[in-house]
């Protein structure tokens, strides 16, 4: 039996161990965080997302959200979903909900990192374990992004010091890469998020998205007694920026979270923008976000994550790789140019400042795209 390596245990990793599971393949799954891990993030996973995760027989706990409201000062919009709803889920249970099935699937989950490697024409290895192919979802900033564009590039495997190479399996040290991730970053478009959980009832079946200008904060009814809320900015929390100075920026989501209290500890996350020029090279291949990531703000992490693990394993059960690259930008092609259109137009004060009055007074477009969104 053929054996798949993934390297990294959050929702995109556990979902690609599934599908290759089920596609035949032996699977193992390493994770140096302790399991289910958590991660700064929206928490709302679009139904698209939602009917796929069912098809893999993955039912997390969480609360249905029917679709999207827009506010900025006295002006709103609002779309609801045509069909099925979305799922506001805490990130921890969702990744439990993917870890209970990939074990029941037989999925090996090793805790650790992927730091012991050897890349060939044959197959890969980490440590003593061979295997066919080594899947990267280790996330916003890949450590294995580095390794395969080198690998891409022709560049010779670098030997580790204290240990021998095996036979035919050149040892590749991985770099180290810092707290921006590898790639350039444009500087206009360098967001960071913020997230934190307040116990309190929600008080609406949306995700509600406010707008000022500063950024965008994200409230998403997770639990019958829990919501999140997530900003995104470009002002970088490593330099003094906390989440509290952000909201007041949100005189009205303030105003809403008053008397509730947090629940859990304040997680950040960015800068999101991560520009990757190969997502393959060899026997590995790279989804989900460490494939590439130009912003939260459509909300399509989750949904995108799922696709690109999928067109992967569909790529490696029928041992074409190289068909993956090409699969990768069909599957994200909207949803690159849509998010990034809608963070360079959002750049623009006059634009930023009368977006959400345009989408009230625009309903049909701005159901086109929650539908285009929810899809």
């Amino acid at each position: 039996m053929n054996r798949v390596i993934v390297a990294g245990g959050g929702p995109v990793g556990l979902a690609a161990a599934i599908y290759a599971r089920t596609a035949g393949f032996a699977v193992t799954v390493f994770e140096p965080r302790a399991m289910p891990a958590d991660k700064a993030c929206g928490e709302g996973v679009m139904p698209s997302a939602v009917a796929e995760l069912a098809r893999l027989g993955v039912h997390p706990a969480g609360l249905p959200f029917r679709g999207i409201r827009y506010l900025d000062g006295s002006a709103m919009a609002e779309s609801r979903f045509p069909a099925r709803p979305g799922l506001g889920v805490r990130r921890t249970e969702l990744s439990a909900a993917l870890l209970q099935r990939a074990l029941e699937l037989g999925v090996q989950v090793v805790p650790g990192r992927v730091t012991d490697l050897w890349v060939g024409a044959d197959g890969v290895r980490v440590g003593p374990l061979a295997a066919d192919w080594l899947i990267g979802a280790d996330g916003l900033h890949s450590p294995l992004r580095d390794l395969i564009a080198g690998v891409a590039r022709g560049e010779p495997g670098r030997r580790a010091q204290g240990s021998a190479p095996r036979p035919g399996l050149p040892r590749v040290g991985l770099p180290r890469v810092g707290r921006h991730g590898v790639g350039r970053h444009g500087v206009g478009l360098r967001r960071f998020g913020l997230r934190r959980h307040y116990r309190m009832r929600p008080w609406t079946d949306l995700v509600e998205v406010y707008w000022s200008a500063i950024g965008e904060a994200y409230v998403t009814p997770v639990g019958p007694d829990l919501v999140g809320v997530a900003v995104l900015s470009r002002r970088d929390p490593d330099r003094g920026r906390s989440l509290d100075e952000l909201l007041a920026h949100f005189p009205a989501l303030v105003e809403r979270l008053l008397g509730a209290a947090p629940a859990g500890r304040t997680q950040g996350a960015g800068p999101l923008l991560q520009r990757v020029r190969r997502r393959s090279a060899g026997r590995m291949l790279l989804v989900g976000d460490a494939a590439g990531y130009v912003d939260a703000l459509t909300g399509e992490g989750i949904a995108m994550g799922l696709r690109t693990a999928k067109a992967a394993v569909t790529c490696l059960a029928a041992d074409r790789p190289q068909d993956y690259e090409r699969a990768w930008r069909g599957i994200t092609r909207e949803y690159r140019l849509l998010t990034r259109a809608l963070v360079e137009a959002t750049r623009v004060p006059p634009i930023r400042r009368h977006l959400v009055a345009a989408a009230a007074g625009t309903p049909w477009l701005f159901d086109a795209a929650i539908r285009s969104l929810a899809r």
